[in-house]
């Protein structure tokens, strides 16, 4: 079986050279870095968990944080995330945080500690004051991913960029009553995602110079049943009748489709629906939607984190990308609602 001596001769680097390289300790040019990867695949050579524990007091073991497990979005960036990490030899433990104060106290009180996690990532969590002093006190890097969290570097969407997009895509198109579905204040999920989408709406609405109709809005819950009701009250409502919906979330815009076909509305010669995402299930839907990459998400705070144990500080905020997917579901104005 091969050895670290038989891994620095094949990589024609030095022994101590292919232990900071294999347990991350130290710093290691990339050239260094990807000789002996590809030594150590080329032999066969597996390190030691225990051993490499031991010697780096490191586990090569990263906690991720995140609120719900059967969600698309949080599936997506754990796949990111697990990925990126197992590439770095590194594995993943898995904590869901949920609303239940006892659980949350074990988390940050016993759990973390006792799994001697190196890291944590915490996805789409918002963390009171003493669960981030219980964080800091691990003296271990930090990375969220969703909004911000004090003393760690944070990877979001710059969300009025996203409503500037949408709104800005059916200004083009001719619409100038633009419904909104989304969460309001008493809706609001962690770092207030439901209020600040709303007000990036309204804002994106006065930068286009469009009327903002109270009647115009319904509050969801970001679920396709939540976005089925409020569409079909909002296109109910004989004091709406919009052309166009921008949904805050693409499972509401789904709700949304399924509700207009109910009540006869076509879309896209009637109504256009824009909305936030790009769910698994939005191609099928042929839905317009602004874009994110959840699992691309995933992967770059799981580089984040590896710079930070690496000894290389990361910058502290990271704006993940999106982009306009143009489906089946804008159209230019024919014709008002009626």
């Amino acid at each position: 079986m091969a050895g670290i001596k038989d891994v620095a001769e094949r990589a024609g680097v030095s022994i101590a050279t292919v232990s900071r390289a294999l347990s991350g300790r130290g710093n290691v040019s990339q050239n260094a870095l990807e000789a002996v990867r590809r030594a150590a695949d080329d032999l066969g050579y597996v390190v030691s968990a225990s051993a490499s524990g031991l010697a780096s007091g490191r586990t090569r073991n990263i906690g991720v944080l995140l609120p719900q497990i059967n969600h698309w979005f949080y599936a997506k960036a754990l796949e990111g995330v697990s990925s990126a990490l197992l590439r770095e030899g590194f594995d993943t433990t898995l904590y869901q945080l949920t609303k239940e104060p006892q659980e949350r106290k074990r988390i940050f009180g016993d759990f973390l500690l006792r799994q001697r996690v190196d890291a944590v990532i915490a996805i789409n969590v918002e963390l009171d004051e003493s669960e981030l002093t219980a964080l800091h006190a691990l003296n271990k890097p930090l990375v969220g991913v969703g909004g911000p969290l004090p003393g760690a570097p944070t990877l979001s969407l710059d969300e009025q960029a996203l409503a500037d997009l949408a709104v800005g895509h059916l200004r083009a198109l001719g619409h100038e009553r633009i419904g909104y579905l989304g969460g309001s204040n008493d809706m609001d999920l962690d770092f207030q995602l439901s209020s600040h989408r709303r007000q990036c709406f309204v804002t994106a609405m006065r930068q286009a110079e469009l009327e903002i109709e109270p009647a115009l809005f319904q509050g969801a819950d970001f679920t396709m049943e939540g976005g089925y009701q409020a569409a079909k009250q909002l296109l109910g409502n004989p004091a709406a009748h919009p052309t166009a919906l921008f949904a805050a979330s693409d499972e509401m815009a789904i709700g949304a489709l399924l509700a207009a076909r109910d009540l006869g509305v076509d879309v896209p010669s009637r109504l256009s629906v824009v909305g936030i995402d790009n769910h698994d299930l939005a191609e099928l839907f042929e839905l317009t939607t602004i874009g994110q990459n959840p699992a691309e998400q995933g992967a770059d705070a799981a580089k984040l984190l590896i710079d930070a144990l690496l000894g290389r500080a990361p910058a502290e905020h990271h704006l993940a990308g999106h982009r306009l997917i143009v489906r089946g579901t804008t159209a230019q104005r024919t014709a008002d609602f009626d």
